[in-house]
């Protein structure tokens, strides 16, 4: 029997199917935020609440390898300071995100979330009102 997780299953494919490359990077950007925001919303969950844990590491685990992704297919050649400034950025993002996890430390991660809220908004922007494929060029895969 076919359910609706099939059917977001999917849907999330053909998505990524289809998307240019400056739409993935906004996909890979909202997915680091989701798993930052489900990590935020266990931080507040009782210290008695023994999947607490569990869920901070393997969703600030998801966010970082997220980064780790974005950082790893800046194309320096063609981006030039603004890939310098994004390969930083990420850098500082996964310290934080580890420091954040090691240490249960809430406002490591409040920062980052809120740090990268910016640039993905401003990605998005960019999207919206910039040719799709100049903002593409600036990330693609080397």
């Amino acid at each position: 029997m076919v359910g609706p997780r099939d059917y977001a299953r999917v849907y999330r494919e053909s998505a990524i199917l289809t998307a240019s490359p400056g739409q993935l990077v906004l996909m890979l950007f909202d997915g680091a935020i989701r798993s930052m925001a489900l990590a935020h919303s266990a931080f507040e969950r009782p210290k008695s609440d023994l999947r607490r844990i569990e869920i901070i590491n393997r969703e600030l685990l998801k966010a970082q390898a997220i980064f780790v992704e974005l950082r790893g297919t800046l194309n320096h050649e063609a981006g030039g300071d603004f890939a310098k400034t994004m390969e930083r950025l990420y850098s500082y993002y996964i310290r934080r995100l580890k420091q954040a996890n090691l240490r249960k430390d809430f406002e490591a991660l409040a920062e980052v979330e809120q740090l990268f809220r910016v640039v993905r908004d401003a990605w998005a922007e960019m999207l919206r009102t910039q040719d799709v494929e100049e903002a593409s060029s600036l990330l693609a895969a080397k």
